[in-house]
């Protein structure tokens, strides 16, 4: 999210001219280690595939890659815990930071999308071939099942609807109506404060009514602040208080700012009564460091805490990405992940075959797939879309939009020339930046795609 709402989007262009230059040097091979290649799914056009290394050996391995080739029409889509260089047909995945290291008789794993029928063959492990690396003899099935099965038993959300609409509320004075907390229009069931700032201690953040706004509201006081925030509770909806936007510089990266980010997001919780925290770090974020500060947070506050996530759209193209891999570690506690599918420009979607254009629901589908198909339950995917002109430099579509990618995820209905794998009954919902540039618009996005959540399987 951003006050200002622009974005450089030479980022992607400059993204796309690095993939494929870095070159890896070889560790050395530990003898016993071996590779071995599954299909953990497979839908005809594409399929998933997991390639899990085990040392066998006596000593550690320290660093491991595995290349392999694909036939010509089988492209790699979106990957995750591993890092990939191709050359042609040829692929190499290497370790990355946190899983490079190999006990005797431990394993790690890493995965893909594949486009098209082929398999992976010609496989090496550090230059040796991959032992027992090879796909199965027995072929995974060829028929996607219906839905996707939930892997985990979704947490407890409190009294969110099956489908939730979240909005963003406006803690500062720009060219939106300005809103109380209290007059945020009924049709919202998750409001998202933006924003709490970062201080002076690393990790740790504050929240206070801005002064502008305050003046622009004739007077509004953390007092009048707090009393809506139970106004809304009293009506059903939730509030959680969001940490980042376009000029947040909240970091969390070692032990130390994890735990301050733990006591002091806490500390706002118990004078507001919030009933959690959405990131919306657009500068950055460590994985790690934030997986602690929010399962800390999580023990103090107790199962019932929302954790919400609005990451930009690049930054969840891959599950090797930071804010992908935090999602995918938080899995057990995560409620719901907002991307934000615009300011972005043309994206390549989990078919790995095109890129699509911002602002059309093969977009947004295409894109929302790749979060869908690489790990997170549909329960934690919600689709992030601008309120209508002045809310985002790029990618504001019609409400009508939104609604139509919702039921192609959830019915396989309504898709543009993009169809996913499989439909996704349970997909969590949508979001928007923002309330105020909702009401300064007509309402229309919440009027016209709340009621069609509601329609949803």
């Amino acid at each position: 999210m951003k006050r200002s709402r622009s974005l450089v989007l030479s980022l992607v262009t400059m993204l796309a001219a690095t993939v494929g230059a870095a070159w890896v040097a070889l560790p050395a091979f530990a003898a016993g280690a071996t590779a071995t290649f599954v299909k953990t799914s497979d839908w005809g056009s594409g399929w998933e595939g997991k390639y899990t290394i085990t040392n066998g050996g006596g000593s550690t391995v320290n660093g491991w890659n595995v290349t392999f080739d694909l036939p010509a029409g089988t492209t790699v889509g979106s990957y995750w815990d591993a890092l990939l260089t191709t050359a042609g047909q040829r692929h190499t995945f290497t370790n990355r930071s946190w899983n490079g290291s190999i006990a005797p008789g431990a394993s790690v794993s890493f995965g893909f999308l594949g486009s098209g029928p082929g398999s992976p063959a010609n496989c090496q492990l550090n230059g040796a071939p991959c032992g027992s690396g090879t796909p199965p003899t027995t072929p995974p099935p060829t028929t996607p099942p219906p839905t996707t099965p939930p892997p985990t038993t979704p947490p407890p959300t409190g009294s969110l609807p099956k489908h939730l609409l979240t909005g963003y509320w406006h803690n500062f004075d720009n060219p939106a109506v300005e809103l109380r907390l209290r007059d945020v229009p009924a049709e919202y069931d998750l409001v998202a404060v933006a924003f709490a700032e970062a201080t002076s201690t690393p990790g740790a953040v504050t929240f206070a009514v801005d002064p502008g706004l305050s003046a622009a509201l004739g007077g509004y006081t953390d007092a009048d602040f707090a009393a809506d925030v139970r106004t809304l509770q009293s009506r059903g909806k939730k509030v959680i208080i969001s940490v980042g936007g376009e000029t947040g510089r909240v970091a969390v990266n070692d032990p130390a700012s994890a735990a301050a980010f733990s006591d002091t997001v806490h500390a706002l919780i118990q004078r507001y009564g919030f009933d959690g925290v959405d990131i919306d770090l657009e500068n950055g974020l460590n994985p790690t460091y934030m997986a602690q500060a929010l399962r800390s947070l999580r023990a103090k506050v107790g199962t019932g805490l929302i954790i919400a996530m609005a990451p930009q759209t690049i930054d969840m193209q891959s599950p090797a990405g930071g804010y992908f891999k935090l999602a995918l570690d938080i899995k057990d506690i995560l409620t719901v992940v907002n991307t934000q599918f615009y300011n972005s420009g043309a994206m390549l979607g989990c078919d790995n075959n095109a890129a699509y254009a911002q602002g059309t629901v093969n977009f947004i589908v295409a894109l929302a797939c790749i979060q869908l198909e690489a790990g997170l339950r549909p329960d934690q995917v919600g689709l992030g879309l601008p309120a209508g002109p002045g809310a985002a430099g790029g990618g504001i579509v019609a409400p009508s939009v939104v609604n139509a990618a919702l039921d192609c995820l959830a019915r396989g209905t309504n898709c543009g020339s993009f169809r996913p794998p499989r439909t996704y009954p349970g997909i969590r919902g949508a979001m928007t930046w923002s309330v105020n540039w909702d009401v300064s618009n007509g309402n229309g996005f919440a009027r016209t795609v709340a009621p069609h959540l509601d329609t949803l399987p």
